[in-house]
């Protein structure tokens, strides 16, 4: 094995150089250094339009407050719609680029940057913990806007280690949530895991003269899970797109900006509670609600 050094993330102190031992053992000293936290909380964010990470809008001014309320992290694990890939990754960079994976928006868009350290130790546990999946490092990946839109007001220092877990597209919604629920660990480590999507998306249905407009079946979509969600129905969340039929088709024409949600619900314990917010539809089509799950 080369030498290197393991790095506590979110900016704490070196763990004594490793030398001479094997991936496994450095990992476990990891996680032994990494004591024991209250554990984090996590949620599920519907990040919408690219725009809301610089507009003075509801949706800026939820996440800037949620950003001051949280317990500070010692990661940012961020499970994002806008990272799919064949087989699943986990970003291992030092210093992840800020990616602009959208267009047709104003230059100061463009201009935004994240700046935030990655954390290649978090990634390599992750890695570990994951046993249901073979999880594949990546250093190509940097931090979609699916990740920096919302990080940006939330934690606008970008001081805080940031990484991202890609989506299987190809994998049912079982596949997801499994995973989520061996992640779990990584809550009582400090990491706060941030699933950032939509929970009604059909960009091609928008209604782009705004209002209050919202269709019939995205209302139905978002209430039928918001239900489900509150009682804890996870069973029927997992076998929705039987239940809803065509209205899931209509609310997910693809279903990127839900996969997020079910690594969400894995990780949630059964004695804590959901809180929602942003329960808005923006242009008819897209659901911006967001739930945060804590003890």
């Amino acid at each position: 094995m080369h030498r290197r050094s393991f790095i506590k993330a979110g900016g704490l102190a070196a763990i004594a150089q490793i030398s001479g031992m094997s991936t496994l053992s450095a990992l476990e000293a990891l996680g032994r250094n990494l004591s024991p936290t209250e554990r984090m909380p996590t949620m599920f964010i519907g990040h919408g339009n690219p725009m809301n990470a610089i507009d003075d809008n509801s949706y800026h001014k939820s996440w800037q407050d949620i950003g001051k309320k949280l317990p500070r992290p010692k990661a940012i694990l961020s499970i994002s719609a806008h990272w799919t890939t064949t087989g699943t990754k986990v970003t291992v960079a030092s210093h992840p680029e800020t990616i602009h994976d959208f267009g047709g928006f104003p230059k100061k868009l463009f201009d935004q940057q994240y700046p935030a350290p990655g954390s290649p130790e978090m990634a390599q546990l992750t890695k570990e913990i994951v046993t249901y999946s073979h999880i594949q490092s990546d250093d190509k990946w940097g931090l979609d806007h699916g990740t920096w839109s919302v990080l940006l007001p939330m934690y606008p220092a970008a001081d805080i280690p940031v990484y991202q877990l890609s989506l299987d597209y190809d994998k049912p919604p079982q596949y997801h949530y499994e995973i989520g629920k061996q992640l779990s660990k990584l809550r009582e480590k400090g990491v706060l895991i941030l699933g950032s999507g939509n929970l009604v998306h059909n960009l091609r249905m928008v209604d782009w003269n705004g209002g209050n407009k919202v269709y019939d079946w995205a209302r139905e979509f978002d209430s039928k899970f918001t239900d489900w969600i509150e009682i804890g129905d996870h069973k029927s969340i997992l076998d929705y797109q039987k239940i809803l039929g065509n209205t899931a088709t209509m609310a997910h024409p693809s279903y990127e900006h839900l996969l997020p949600l079910f690594y969400v619900l894995g990780l949630q314990h059964k004695s804590e509670k959901v809180t929602f917010f942003n329960s808005q539809f923006d242009m008819a089509s897209i659901s911006m609600r967001s739930l945060l799950i804590n003890s």
